[in-house]
């Protein structure tokens, strides 16, 4: 039962630099219920978010829980009185088993001295089955994929037993039946009387689950509505100030000579029942073409983009043909050579470099070409960031701010800028509108088909189907490895992708 308010925020503000990313933010959430949190990147969601949890300490306006005003020194403060959150960047400590990292700062104990490893993993593993999760707790939290990541850091908020839980893009790594087991998890916690924040770009997620919708943008509040009373059209005019029509691509031109081929590609997985990550896959991709690559987790999407890239630890095999001639890349650094690159699925580790500026970031792939007689020069350097900048229409406050000043999408779009300064080829995506608000897709989607109008030839992978409904020209299709189907544009709905993915289909 829905009750008396547990969280006011009262005329929150927050700034970073030159940027206001909060103004002046009230609204209220009663015990019990799940709100949504709706707004563009860059509307400052995640910033509220962090300052509930006790991520950041230091702000304008108040916060009162219970009625009572609080005003968190750390995370640790926050827990203490009952509010957790789950990071869209995920947080864990990539050395530590999983256990350790679920337990991580209140360690279970043999008596005053002696760590309880044991019970640890015990618990851990108790959590992890609530989830359906089938991870073990004495895993290295760094060995895992993100999607099981993600879920380790649920687990951790689960252990926390929090009155207040701050989802921030949950589902973002996860396939459809993980966040189905997702949506399990969060009906028991309602029913337990949890209450929850829930920040989220995708509109069925807000209409299946949320009571109400708070909508912010460009750090203001705008409105606060039972979602009942609102559609999917309606809460994405209050986030963007305007209604989005249907997405328009613009013109596309025709498919030009053939760039990529990859015949019998083939990647071992030692120690493993299946033995193989990937086996036979063939397939070709033409410039001006956007080839989508669909899978449920584990069907090896990621690992098809690696060894392209060269980024895989074991040794692939079969035959790659870049524009008719053989290559075989065992570095990313050959891949680039040859003109390939990839934009990671997961930005925070293997995307930006935190302790660089905005920038730095985006020259950092191409600073030969900035480079005479041994010196950077700083007006070339410059030039190129600024020209990506412009080009991918990225939101900053001058190049010199710190990388994590940005917004998620601002982010990604300087990942994508960094590789545009290599001139490639062929450019690999990696789920790469992961956390990203309905109008920074948009228009990646069209900076996407730019590209290719360009000669780009792209390959994207993506665990929303309608979004590789929307960008590809064809569509394969992975299962457990293996190439499940190839399907032209015409021929692709997501009932038949959803087929081929988990075998309900012969393979091609």
């Amino acid at each position: 039962m829905i009750n008396q308010p547990i969280v006011s925020i009262k005329n929150v503000g927050k700034q970073f630099a030159a940027i206001k990313a909060l103004d002046g933010v009230s609204f209220d959430v009663r015990s019990g219920e799940l709100v949504a949190i709706c707004g563009e990147n860059g509307a400052g969601k995640s910033t509220l978010m962090k300052i509930l949890s006790g991520v950041y300490t230091e702000y304008d306006g108040s916060i009162e829980i219970d009625g009572v005003p609080v005003r968190f020194r750390s995370t640790k403060d926050a827990e203490e009185a009952g509010v957790s959150i789950i990071h869209q960047e995920l947080n864990l400590v990539e050395q530590l088993s999983v256990a350790a990292n679920i337990f991580l700062g209140r360690e279970l104990t043999v008596g005053k001295f002696f760590r309880n490893d044991r019970l640890m993993r015990e618990k851990a593993n108790q959590l992890l089955r609530e989830l359906e999760c089938n991870v073990d707790a004495g895993e290295l939290a760094g060995s895992l994929r993100v999607g099981d990541q993600q879920l380790v850091e649920i687990a951790k908020a689960l252990s926390l037993q929090a009155r207040i839980l701050v989802m921030d893009e949950p589902t973002s790594a996860l396939t459809e039946s993980e966040v189905e087991r997702l949506y399990r998890v969060i009906a028991k916690l309602r029913q337990r009387g949890t209450t929850i924040l829930y920040i989220s770009h995708k509109m069925d997620e807000v209409f299946h689950l949320s009571d109400r919708v708070v909508v912010l943008r460009d750090g203001q509040f705008i409105a606060q509505r039972d979602t009942s009373s609102l559609t999917p059209a309606a809460v994405t005019q209050l986030m963007v100030g305007r209604e989005l029509e249907s997405i328009d691509l613009g013109s596309k031109t025709n498919k030009g000579e053939k760039l990529l081929e990859v015949r019998s590609l083939t990647l071992p997985w030692p120690g493993h029942a299946r033995g193989y990550r990937l086996k036979d896959i063939h397939f070709d991709l033409r410039a001006g073409e956007v080839l989508g690559i669909a899978g449920l987790m584990g069907a090896g999407r990621t690992e098809l983009l690696e060894c392209l890239f060269g980024a895989n630890t074991t040794p692939a095999s079969g035959e790659i043909y870049l524009q008719g001639r053989p290559i075989s890349p065992r570095h990313p650094r050959e891949a680039i050579d040859h003109g390939i690159a990839l934009v990671t699925e997961d930005r925070k580790r293997l995307g930006i470099f935190t302790a660089m500026s905005v920038g730095q970031n985006i020259t950092l792939c191409d600073l030969a070409s900035m480079t005479s007689a041994g010196l950077l020069s700083v007006g070339k350097q410059r030039s190129a960031a600024v020209s990506m900048v412009d080009k991918l229409k990225i939101k900053s406050a001058g190049l010199s701010p710190s990388i994590l000043s940005l917004s998620g999408g601002n982010q990604q779009k300087c990942i994508v800028g960094r590789w545009l300064l290599t001139r490639p080829k062929v450019l690999l995506l990696d789920d790469p509108t992961r956390g990203v608000d309905v109008g920074a897709k948009a228009e990646l989607y069209r900076i996407i088909r730019q590209l290719c109008n360009e000669g780009l030839g792209v390959i994207v992978t993506s665990s929303e189907l309608p979004e590789l409904l929307t960008l590809s020209d064809r569509i394969m299709v992975l299962s457990e490895g293996r190439q499940a189907a190839l399907f032209n544009r015409d021929e692709a709905t997501q009932d038949r992708i959803i087929q081929a993915a988990t075998g309900m289909v012969e393979r091609v």
